[in-house]
């Protein structure tokens, strides 16, 4: 953040609900209105939004998004001022394109923020750090001795610094986290932009996304899914939804990587559903850590969503990209994570075993194959993320790294 105010004169913070943004802008700003709270606030916003502007800098506007009159003149005094470290924005929704139809480019930077890693909650030793894992070197890592059933309970309880920092039980966080996605279906996927919609239907899909999670599920998917409660949810209904939820922070689809590849394959460009932490995949089925145990193979794409929140916030400290990778012969790896200076790291996640690491190796060695390292470049690493246990080298050549000992 202090890079990011030293450099812009305007900083927006932007992420879910109860991720710590109003946290971070306090802690940063030197005068703060508070538009989410303050209905005087909100009616000076949109009656002459200026008046708001003239607190000793930086000034945080927090949830923005309540008084989105606020933005030109924020950008006009940006102009005006001529100085870096003006203002901080914070929202926890993304407004439609034509109220913020000046970008701010040069004015505005913006940042996003994600619920807390294991790393950050302490869950993780961060020995192996994923933007040291570019360079050449052998990796290892003690066992934490965590089991797969804290694992499990962590990924239930989620990044978020309230349940993180009082250390809730399965019980408080799957009440706190209904209560989150109700809030969500029957007010906020509403207000985002202003359509109305079925908070039913909003629910409904929600669920639909989590018995999905970590997979390509096609919004007619959903829609099949979802209309066995509510025949009224077509594709296009589904659609619209989940640019509603997207806009909100709560799903955050992971993208295909398409490479270029030696082989006549053709590569599938589907995104793999994921909520923006896995908590909310378990809340909106209501399972408890115990119940995602019984289940083995949907605590397997849980925890792939645990691992792909932290690949994310790990992965932008240094710029990186994230995507996950398929071709028409099937060959899957979970998660490819791209610098900007074209360097690679292909991730396979897996609960942990001898077989599942060496099938999660010998897909990842397919992987490296296939891709055309003159157009694409070689690997800088291949490597298996587990729940638990040792990190080490595997003796063909791909590092295997514990959750608990991955950090940024």
């Amino acid at each position: 953040m202090k890079e990011a105010l030293r450099a812009s004169a305007a900083v927006l913070v932007e992420g879910p609900r109860a991720c710590g943004k109003t946290w971070t802008g306090r802690h940063f700003s030197a005068s703060e209105v508070m538009l989410d709270s303050t209905v005087r606030s909100r009616l000076a916003a949109n009656l002459d939004p200026e008046v708001l502007l003239d607190g000793p800098a930086p000034l945080l506007l927090d949830e923005w998004q309540f008084a989105p009159d606020i933005w030109n003149p924020m950008r006009r005094a940006c102009d005006d001022r001529g100085l870096p470290g003006q203002f901080i924005l914070t929202g926890s929704a993304d407004p439609p394109d034509d109220i913020t139809r000046h970008s701010g480019a040069g004015r505005v930077l913006r940042i996003r923020m994600r619920p807390m890693s294991l790393f950050e909650s302490g869950e993780s030793s961060g020995d192996i750090s994923l933007a040291g894992l570019f360079e050449p070197g052998r990796r290892s890592a003690a066992d934490s001795g965590r089991h797969l059933g804290e694992i499990m309970s962590a990924a239930c309880r989620g990044g978020w610094p309230a349940l993180v920092r009082r250390d809730a039980d399965s019980s408080a966080s799957l009440t706190v986290l209904r209560g989150y996605l109700d809030e969500i279906s029957r007010t906020d996927v509403s207000r985002v932009d202003g359509v109305s919609r079925n908070p039913a239907g909003v629910r409904r899909l929600l669920e639909s996304v989590a018995r999905n999670v970590a997979s390509e599920a096609s919004f007619a998917t959903l829609a099949a899914d979802t209309a066995a409660d509510d025949p009224g949810i077509d594709r296009r209904t589904v659609s619209a939804y989940m640019a509603a939820l997207a806009r909100l922070f709560v799903v955050e689809d992971l993208p295909a990587w398409r490479p270029h590849i030696t082989s006549r394959s053709a590569l599938r460009n589907a995104p793999k559903r994921h909520f923006t932490d896995p908590s909310l995949a378990a809340a909106a089925l209501a399972a408890t850590p115990d119940a995602v145990m019984a289940d083995l193979k949907f605590a397997g794409l849980l925890f792939e969503s645990l691992v792909v929140r932290d690949l994310r916030v790990y992965g932008q400290a240094s710029g990186c990209e994230i995507s996950h990778y398929r071709d028409s012969d099937g060959l899957e790896v979970d998660a490819i994570v791209r610098r900007a200076d074209g360097r690679w790291l292909a991730v396979e996640v897996k609960l942990g075993g001898k077989s599942a690491i060496d099938a999660a190796v010998d897909s990842l060695k397919r992987l490296h194959k296939r891709i055309d390292a003159d157009r694409t470049g070689k690997p800088s690493r291949l490597m298996v993320v587990t729940a638990g246990g040792y990190g080490y080298e595997h003796p063909e050549g791909v590092t295997v790294v514990p959750i608990t000992a991955l950090g940024p």
